[in-house]
This record gives C-alpha cells, sequence and structure tokens, in this order.
C-alpha cells in the first residue's frame, strides 16, 4: 500500500521522529490548545481536583506514547469515563470528597492491573462482545448524564439534588434561578462551540473552538471581576421578574495550586476488602477498556496511512499509564476520539505528536499556573455540555433507529437501564434484552457463545469463510481472531448462505473488514444473503434465513 508522499517511513529506531518532527510538534502543540480546557473541565467533573486531569494528559503523552502500539492517538481523560469516575467518588466517600477521591484513585490502580493483563493475555478481541446497539446506548447515556449535571455549573447554580434523576429535574428551578454573570459566560461559551461547528471556513477551523471558549471567558472573567467575591443586583423588568441579588467570586473559578508538585496525591487502599470498592475496579476496568479499544480503531479509521494499531498493545500501554496516573492523583486515560481527529486533521505522522502534547502541558501547567486558575468553570462546563450533546445527539438516535426498530429498543432501553440505575447494569440489561431479541428469532441456545464457521481454500489465493447457524455479538469473538491474523492481498469471500441469523454487530464488522481488506490491495466480498429476510432497509441490519 502506498503513503502520501508528505509522510517519511521510520530510517532508524527512533519511530519517525528525526524524519517528521516538524510536523509532529505543531500537531503536538494543536492538540494541547485544545487538551488544556477540556482535561480540567473532564477533572472537575469527576469529582477530582482540577490537575487530575492534567497529570493524565502528560502521562498519556509523555509516557503511553512511547509504548503503545498505535500511531496517532492522543491519550488522555474523556467525558465518556465521567460518570464512572464520579459515581466511585460519591460510592467511596460517602460524603468526604476528599477520601472519596484517594479511594477512587486505589480503585483506578487495581483496575489499571487488570487492564494490563488483558492486553498482555491479548485480549483485547473481547470487546467484539459488547453489541453495537449497546455501545452507542451506553455514550448516549454518559452524554445525557454530562449534560444533566454540567449545566448547573454553566447556569452558575448548585443543585440541591443528590441523585441522577432529581439532578435532571432540577434543571428548570436552576433556569430560573440562573447567576446571570456566571451564565453569559457559560451560553457565550457554548454559542462559540456551535457556530464553530457550523463554519466550513478551513482557515478559522484550523483555530481551536475549546481554546476560544477559554480565551472568551478568560475576558468576561476579568470584565466581571470573578477573582473578588462581590455581590450585583440584577433589574430585570419588575414587571416580569423580580430584582434580585447575585454573588460571584472566586468560587466561580478553576482552583489549582500554585506549586505544579501539590497538585499529586495518593491512593488509599484501606477500602480494598469493601464490596463498593469491588464494584467500582470492575466498572472502571471494563468501561475503561472498552472505550479505550473501541476509540483506537475509530482512530485507525481516520489515519490517511491506513496503519493498525496493536490494540492488545495499546491497551497494555493505556493500563500501564493508568497505573502510573492512579499513583500520583490522575484520572484513568483512553484513546480520546475527538483530539486524536483534531491530531490527525492539524497533520500527525506518529505518536510522537502525542508525546509533544504531553510536554507542552507539562511546560504550561508548571509555568503558568496563575493563568489555569483564571478560567471559569462555566466555559469549561460549556465544552462538557458540547461534549454530552454530541454523544447524545438526535443524530445518534436517528441513526440507530435506522438499521432497524429492534437495534433501537435496545439502544433505548439501555440508556433507560443506565440513567435509572448504573453504569453496569444498564450494560448488562441492554445486553440481554438483545439475546432476548436473538432468541426469539431462532438463535439456538448452543450458539450463543460458540460460533460455527469453516474456511475453504479454493486456490493460492483465494479463500471462502462459510459461516453456519448464528452469527451474533455474542459468539464472533473467534471469527474475529481469525480474521486479524488473515493473509492480505488475497481474494477472500464472506459466505452467509447457511448463516441462520446474522445480526447488526457482525454484519457492521465484517463489512468494514471487507472494506478495509479491499483498500489494503485485497478483494473482500459478502455473498449468500440472496434468500435472508433483512429487518429493514438498512444493509447493516440483522439478517435472517427464511424457511
Amino acid at each position: 500500500m502506498s503513503t502520501p508522499s508528505s509522510f517519511v517511513l521510520p530510517k532508524t529506531g527512533i519511530p519517525g521522529l528525526i524524519e517528521n518532527w516538524r510536523s509532529d510538534l505543531l500537531s503536538g502543540f494543536l492538540v494541547f490548545l485544545i487538551a488544556l480546557p477540556l482535561c480540567l473541565g473532564i477533572a472537575m467533573a469527576s469529582g477530582f481536583p482540577p490537575m487530575g486531569g492534567i497529570i493524565t494528559a502528560i502521562i498519556g503523552g509523555v509516557v503511553v506514547s512511547r509504548i503503545s502500539g498505535s500511531y496517532v492517538t492522543i491519550n488522555g481523560p474523556a467525558a465518556g469515563l465521567i460518570v464512572v469516575i464520579i459515581d466511585a467518588v460519591q460510592a467511596l466517600g460517602q460524603g468526604d470528597a476528599m477520601a472519596g477521591y484517594r479511594y477512587t484513585l486505589a480503585a483506578i490502580v487495581v483496575a489499571s492491573f487488570l487492564q494490563i493483563l488483558l492486553g498482555v493475555f491479548k485480549a483485547g478481541k473481547l470487546s467484539a462482545f459488547f453489541p453495537s446497539s449497546v455501545v452507542h446506548g451506553m455514550l448516549a447515556a454518559i452524554g445525557i448524564i454530562i449534560m444533566a449535571k454540567q449545566i448547573h455549573t454553566l447556569l452558575g447554580v448548585k443543585p440541591a439534588a443528590k441523585t441522577l434523576l432529581a439532578t435532571i429535574a432540577e434543571i428548570p428551578h436552576s433556569l430560573v434561578e440562573l447567576n446571570p454573570e456566571v451564565a453569559l459566560i457559560g451560553f457565550g461559551g457554548l454559542a462559540l462551540l456551535i457556530a464553530w461547528a457550523l463554519i466550513k471556513q478551513p482557515i478559522l477551523k484550523m483555530i481551536p473552538a475549546p481554546l476560544l471558549v477559554v480565551l472568551t471567558g478568560l475576558a468576561l472573567g476579568q470584565y466581571f471581576d470573578l477573582d473578588h467575591i462581590h455581590q450585583y443586583l440584577f433589574l430585570p423588568d419588575a414587571e416580569v421578574l423580580p430584582h434580585h441579588e447575585f454573588t460571584v467570586g472566586p468560587s466561580f473559578l478553576v482552583a489549582v495550586p500554585e506549586n505544579f508538585l501539590a497538585g499529586f496525591y495518593f491512593p488509599d487502599f484501606s477500602k480494598i476488602a469493601d464490596h463498593e470498592f469491588w464494584i467500582s475496579v470492575v466498572t472502571i476496568w471494563l468501561v475503561g477498556s472498552l472505550e479505550s479499544l473501541l476509540s483506537a480503531s475509530a482512530v485507525d479509521k481516520l489515519d490517511p496511512y491506513r496503519r493498525n494499531s496493536n490494540l492488545n498493545r495499546d491497551l497494555t500501554a493505556v493500563g500501564i499509564g493508568n497505573l502510573i496516573a492512579g499513583m500520583i492523583g490522575g484520572l484513568p486515560m483512553i484513546a480520546e476520539i475527538v483530539r486524536s481527529s483534531a491530531n490527525i486533521n492539524n497533520g500527525a505522522k506518529t505518536s510522537w505528536a502525542n508525546f509533544f502534547h504531553g510536554l507542552f502541558l507539562l511546560v504550561f501547567v508548571a509555568l503558568f499556573p496563575k493563568l489555569i486558575h483564571e478560567i471559569p468553570l462555566s466555559s469549561l462546563a460549556a465544552l462538557l455540555v458540547f461534549t454530552g450533546f454530541r454523544l447524545a445527539s438526535p443524530k445518534e438516535f436517528a441513526k440507530t433507529l435506522a438499521v432497524g426498530v429492534d437495534n433501537f429498543a435496545v439502544f433505548v432501553i439501555t440508556i433507560i437501564g443506565v440513567l435509572a440505575t448504573d453504569l453496569l447494569i444498564g450494560v448488562a440489561i441492554g445486553i440481554v434484552i438483545e439475546l432476548l431479541i436473538h432468541l426469539s428469532r431462532g438463535l439456538k441456545l448452543s450458539n450463543v457463545l460458540t460460533m460455527a464457521y469453516h474456511v475453504r481454500q479454493t486456490d493460492a489465493d483465494t479463500y471462502h469463510i462459510e459461516v453456519h447457524g448464528a452469527a451474533v455479538f455474542s459468539n464472533f469473538i473467534t471469527l474475529k481472531s481469525l480474521l486479524a491474523d488473515f493473509p492480505e492481498q488475497k481474494t477472500v469471500f464472506f459466505d452467509l448462505s447457511e448463516a441462520e441469523l446474522i445480526d447488526h454487530t457482525v454484519m457492521e464488522f465484517i463489512h468494514h473488514y471487507a472494506h478495509e481488506y479491499n483498500h489494503n490491495g485485497g478483494k473482500c466480498e459478502v455473498v449468500g444473503l440472496d434468500e435472508h429476510h433483512a429487518y429493514s432497509d438498512h444493509h447493516l441490519a440483522v439478517h435472517r434465513k427464511l424457511d
């Protein structure tokens, strides 16, 4: 496969640094500008000190980039883990935020060991066990939770609610009681993000939207004098709204220590024997590992050089990074899609861009902590509300519905399950519902965990992969493992003529695999679906063989 002429393949033991340092350095700097406010916001939304997010991104860049199996991925804290971490802090701390933070650090350390083991024993393929509709439902639920919690911060109001559903129900009250100056900063940031998403001008798009939000927030924060506690009187039309006195001050700004080393905290393992501790460990481990694998795979599809990450090595590296982060006060990290996309768009060639992004963060927080302190919390909340909306946007609902009503039902039930219970139980509910739907369509119990397939080679360059029985999310791990090491640049036919049931997750995987295989110089076709019934007009819908 040829690569664009601007990319210089590594000629030394250092992976491309000498040949590509200019493009990687520039991209690393631009990603740093995006990462700084996001890391601060994600940390605070997770119940961690602001420096917790910065510490993680520094480790993800400076350490993980040197040992990972990816090329243009940016590692750092992600919005998708906010719900997991804040739940752990609240459950373990039982009202004591600092104690909950240190107990959660211990849970991150233990979860990191399990994550490392997943990578060492090449268990990255286990991500296949989660059906697509459930994963998308989980992410949409996380988006809803982020928006529900952060909109109060954006408005400058502290909700009295203690549960998620009560927090959602309290949004109208917060809108009525909003702090006008703080809300103006938050809504201004949100408007900037929406406008920037609609702009098509390539030169303007080079300016990171999160940077604009922070700069605008800094300017408005100075104008409203948030550095000093003071009251002001809001004087609306008395016939519509009563006069109201509001308080502003440093409590609406990011609180960071002036000494970078003072931001380090150490885990407390004293709850390691408690049931709640191990629930937190398993949740952080499973959700973190799943999100990292899915994100790394998604980033590979964006790489213009079509390189494939070593997911098992990448998972091990992220686990090592999380272990270090947990030991000194940081959040868990994953392969982060938004920052990775920006990295690719900015011209990154190798993993050194990730290294430089971490290095710029380290230098900035060590030299300019007072500038970070001037960032309004409502600006960071605007970034998170926008991120949450993208995870749970109407487009996600429409895309899921287009695949089929059954797919949409599992998606919505997973969302409701997560919102009504917690992340693990909600995901488990979604998986059970998906299995029940498949069983109602003829999936045999003997096929739930095992797939029957046969590889037939008709000549030196032609392979037929014949699938029998059912091919569903819970049983296609062995097929995925086979294809991971399949010969390249051959002719491959996926023969599904004898498959009784093929679900959306498997259809999606096979079609993506065929697309990548063809792009890399081979020939791959999916055949044998002529006698199958599709449950929607979508080409990736569930297919069942007609009797």
